[in-house]
């Protein structure tokens, strides 16, 4: 399995990473005046309203959530929101970073979670904001940024699927992503995509439960593998039908695309940040 940490990266910073927490801010950070409860709060807050913004925003794109504006002006109403939520990530992470810098910098998770915010920036600022400003049209610049973020995103996601401890964190992404499509689909198409998901849900639980005993880890874990796979498929394949079932007044497939990979960058960044406690 892949174990990718910044220490892999920038092995040479290591004797300046392992100093980091005994000077400033790092030092003040952990002291009792900062109070670094604190920091993590504003981050989780932080993290909360970019993706409470993204959502919105990105939903309409997708012909969902609030339809009856315009895509550009909940851009209009959302943008000083998420530049707030932005900020504020970055400033606090930094705060939190330079306090932990030494398990940060062994760490799988964090090198996703920076992969992601990274990408969710590009695909912030550089596709989904003037996708959405222009009413669902795909400019050539927005196109090569989503190239640009896209990869990042695809390599970030390719680290945490293939890393021992933090690869069940996809599951977070799965549940992500089949709650849009609710969302997303509509009439007999949506309770067909229900149904389906249903029935991986309800099979897995009773192979995993009934026809495989609950501790015999050494059959479970393929099986699981392969349930995951399946769920993968599954929302992928419904999600690719929401992309070319119809033209909305908010664009075609790539529009949708835009969408997508805005909201669940932002998901996989606060789930790289979540198993970061498990490495």
């Amino acid at each position: 399995m892949t174990d990718l940490a910044l220490e892999h990266f920038f092995p040479q910073a290591k004797a300046w990473v392992d100093g980091l927490g005994d000077i400033p801010p790092g030092s003040w950070v952990k002291g009792p005046k900062f109070g670094y409860a604190s920091w993590e709060v504003g981050h989780i807050i932080s993290l909360v309203m970019i993706g409470g913004t993204t959502i919105l925003m990105n939903l309409r794109l997708l012909g969902a959530g609030i339809t009856k504006v315009e895509p550009a002006v909940i851009y209009r109403n959302l943008r000083v929101w998420q530049n707030i939520g932005v900020i504020g990530i970055v400033v606090t992470g930094l705060l939190i970073g330079a306090a932990n810098a030494v398990k940060l910098y062994d760490s799988s998770a964090f090198t996703v979670k920076m992969m992601a915010l990274l990408a969710g920036v590009i695909l912030t600022y550089g596709v989904s904001r003037p996708v959405a400003a222009a009413n669902g049209a795909v400019g050539v610049m927005p196109r090569v940024w989503l190239v640009i973020g896209g990869a990042i995103f695809l390599a970030g996601l390719g680290i945490l699927c293939t890393t021992a401890l933090i690869d069940v964190g996809v599951y977070h992404l799965l549940t992500a992503l089949a709650l849009i499509l609710i969302a997303v689909m509509r009439g007999r198409l949506r309770w067909l995509y229900i149904a389906g998901l249903g029935a991986l849900i309800v099979a897995q639980f009773v192979h995993t439960h009934i026809v495989i005993k609950p501790d015999d880890y050494a059959h479970l874990d393929p099986v699981n593998k392969v349930y995951t796979a399946l769920y993968g498929a599954w929302l992928v394949g419904a999600a690719l039908v929401t992309l070319f079932r119809g033209r909305g007044e908010e664009g075609g497939p790539l529009t949708k695309l835009v969408a997508y990979a805005a909201i669940l960058v932002w998901v996989l960044g606060a789930t790289a940040g979540r198993w970061i406690a498990y490495q």
